[in-house]
């Protein structure tokens, strides 16, 4: 009787727990018992309101009119359900999420097919034991010595240097010109 207050079908608990991870198990455990909680509530009341022995309150009381102006206002009384207005909300977010996660996978199945495509060609080419100087600037010539172009790999180019800075004075350095001074 009470079940039929229920707009949709009841939360497959067990699908969510698949999916929460270890360190959030004690939130999803302690919102699953208060879930539970409303729930059995929920269903330990009446869903129509219990009915009144207006007959019997008339036999009781002595004012006139009094019971039929109370049973007059008890009947009118619609107490209405809420109205559901977040699921068309909810709905709409879950259509963007899928077309979403469609967008993903389209993107995703380019990138395995190029990866597979850069697998098949790796895996054709010659071992790396058995691979000349010529093979290797042949396959990669960005990777290889270029005499003409590029004398050399190191040290020709400023980024190289950007390690190669001395060191700012920190204060252990001055403290040890200090000991060392003294000496």
């Amino acid at each position: 009787m009470a079940s039929k207050r229920i707009a949709q079908s009841s939360v497959n608990w067990a699908a969510i727990a698949e999916r929460v991870p270890e360190a959030d198990k004690a939130s999803y455990l302690a919102f699953k018992a208060k879930s539970d909680g409303y729930l059995r509530k929920m269903l330990a009341a009446p869903a129509e309101p219990l009915k009144i022995d207006w007959a019997a309150y008339k036999n009781k009381i002595a004012v006139p009119g009094l019971v039929d102006n109370f049973e007059k206002l008890y009947s009118a009384i619609k107490i209405p359900y809420p109205e559901d207005k977040y699921t068309p909300a909810i709905d709409k977010h879950e259509k963007e999420i899928i077309k979403g996660i469609e967008a993903f996978k389209a993107e995703s199945e380019v990138i395995i097919k190029e990866a597979e495509k850069r697998i098949a060609e790796i895996n054709s080419l010659l071992p790396f034991g058995q691979m000349t100087f010529e093979d290797a600037a042949y396959i990669q010539p960005e990777l290889t010595l270029d005499l003409e172009n590029k004398p050399s790999f190191w040290p020709h180019q400023e980024i190289d240097y950007i390690n190669d800075e001395p060191e700012g004075e920190t204060p252990q350095i001055e403290e040890q010109k200090k000991i060392d001074a003294a000496h």
